[in-house]
């Protein structure tokens, strides 16, 4: 693995690999994490010699510890973060107007847990020093791309001694932000807009830790809001808008922090300022997520509010619902039209996590007299209503991962496009383990009873597995659902079968007795697919 001295030969030297990443933030790391584990040869491009150092997210969810569970990282990484915090949304006198708690979606996970970005990153990259084939190359900045027929050639510029190198790849992921270059190269418009209010995003290390620190608070003070933040290894995070009449270069001083903290009770004995800085809000698409051979993930696709916590996430399952297709369409398991369903899935999707981003963010921010005196007089009262909170983030918080359309089979059912819940469950060996470690991310027909023969998937070399009821005995090609929950969920489904794809969403779903439909057109599975990959249970 290069570290960023890398340059060789002159600009007519040249490289193959199955895929280039440009961008090694979340995104790309996480991608690489997901194409090394698959075996490919990939090239990382990254213009920064370390880790950005600005913790920009600060939340995560267990949908997306779930992806990073697939190469092993998840436990490491929940090493560093907070989980299971209520969040309150706190009026002008410091009253709570409306607490909830994040709602377990089943992904096996603590449901929302904050981070402290550097140090998440930075298990991720060291995370792909596992993997042989990833080529990771820093201080390099990918200046052009030319797509042909059988790939695309990148020409990269070494910071360090500004050398020119030329490599080529089967495809590009491009994960390299909001400000894009490869998006500009690809001429491809990222739609949308930039909010007015601009914010000043202020780190700080806990010397002196106050009363519930550890507690998430939107103070929705209409002279000033705020986002009051607890993040791991010791740090806190505090947001503030910039508003009419501030002096900009002013708000990020250590005065000025300390003055707006103070209201809140925290002294400047108390916390250490590391970094400010001043952004800006965006709710932005760009027009297409694949142009050929090439990708956009992450925030080169789209860029949302922080409200909710979803930024980072979003480009995290991009790579997540990406990565697979392309190996697989490398070894020539599906056919290439299968990556144009990366967009149909995740487009919709990544639309409406903004959306929600946007409602919250209004409750937060909104300083309209009359708006903020009903938000503060009625909500209390709804508040008192048993679950109301719950309700209310549910429905408004993360939408559940459910795609409407894509690689999944006809007629749909209602099973399909959902991901399947991941409990604990007892595997073939009698180890405990979460469901995930024993699918081994590959195709699968999963059967909640005796399995119906299923001809075409059996000519496919397709493995299947058997969902045994709480309590029964471990057996060869069978879990045991220890607490019923993927029986429960099958069966509210009326799916005895379904077939997975390698993401654990439903590609296909038939009820007792049924045949399900065909594996999808040019299906053509190797042993690579269907070799099950090493379990290390939890006794």
């Amino acid at each position: 693995m290069s570290a960023g001295g890398r340059t060789g030969g002159g600009a007519d030297d040249e490289d193959e690999y199955d895929v280039a990443v440009i961008g090694y933030g979340p995104t790309g790391v996480t991608a690489a994490n997901l194409l090394g584990a698959a075996g490919l040869r990939v090239v990382v491009l990254e213009r920064d010699a370390e880790v950005f150092s600005r913790a920009r997210a600060i939340s995560t969810d267990e949908e997306v510890l779930r992806i990073w569970q697939r190469v092993g990282l998840a436990e490491r990484l929940k090493h560093d973060m907070l989980a299971d915090r209520p969040l309150d949304f706190v009026d002008a006198r410091g009253r709570v107007f409306l607490s909830a708690h994040p709602t377990p979606r089943g992904h096996g996970h603590p449901p929302q847990m904050f981070i402290y970005q550097p140090a998440l990153e930075q298990v991720l990259r060291d995370g792909v020093g596992r993997y042989p084939g990833v080529d990771v190359r820093l201080r390099h900045e990918c200046v052009r791309l030319r797509q042909d027929a059988d790939g695309v050639e990148l020409t990269v510029v070494a910071t360090a001694d500004d050398s020119v190198r030329r490599l080529r790849a089967r495809y590009v992921i491009a994960a390299d932000g909001g400000s894009s270059l490869t998006r500009a190269q690809l001429n491809v418009g990222y739609e949308g807009r930039t909010y007015e209010d601009r914010w000043v995003v202020i780190d700080t290390k806990m010397i002196k830790p106050w009363p519930d620190h550890d507690r998430l608070r939107f103070r929705c003070d209409p002279a000033r809001p705020a986002v009051d933040c607890p993040t791991p290894l010791g740090h806190h995070r505090w947001e503030f808008p910039i508003l009419p009449g501030d002096d900009e270069t002013h708000l990020t001083t250590d005065d000025a922090i300390h003055s707006m903290v103070s209201r809140y009770g925290i002294d400047r004995d108390q916390i250490e300022i590391l970094r400010a800085t001043v952004y800006s809000h965006h709710v932005r698409f760009a027009a297409r997520f694949r142009v050929g051979r090439v990708f956009l993930a992450g925030d080169a696709a789209h860029a949302m509010p922080p409200w909710i916590g979803q930024g980072m996430a979003a480009g995290v399952r991009d790579v997540a619902n990406l990565c697979w297709k392309l190996d697989a369409v490398l070894r020539g398991e599906l056919p290439e039209p299968v990556l144009d369903s990366y967009e149909t899935e995740r487009k919709p999707h990544v639309r409406e996590v903004t959306r929600r981003a946007v409602f919250v963010g209004r409750i937060i921010t909104d300083r309209r007299p009359v708006v903020t005196w009903l938000r503060d007089a009625l909500l209390p009262l709804l508040n008192r209503v048993p679950g109301f909170g719950g309700r209310l983030q549910d429905s408004h918080w993360i939408p559940v991962a459910r795609y409407a359309d894509g690689l999944q089979a006809r007629p749909r059912t209602r099973a399909s496009g959902h991901q399947i819940p991941q409990p604990w469950v007892t595997g073939p060996d009698g180890t405990r383990v979460r469901l995930d470690d024993v699918l081994g991310g590959r195709w699968l027909l999963l059967h909640d009873g005796p399995p119906t023969p299923q001809p075409a998937w059996r000519r496919s070399g397709v493995p299947s597995l058997t969902v045994l009821p709480a309590g029964s005995r471990p057996a060869e090609g069978a879990v045991v659902d220890r607490d019923g929950v993927l029986r429960t969920w099958m069966t509210v489904r009326r799916a005895a079968t379904l077939a997975l794809r390698p993401d654990a969403y439903v590609y296909a779903a038939a009820p007792s007795g049924a045949r399900l439909p065909p594996p999808p057109a040019g299906f053509a599975p190797t042993s690579h697919m269907t070799t099950s990959t090493a379990v290390q249970g939890t006794p």
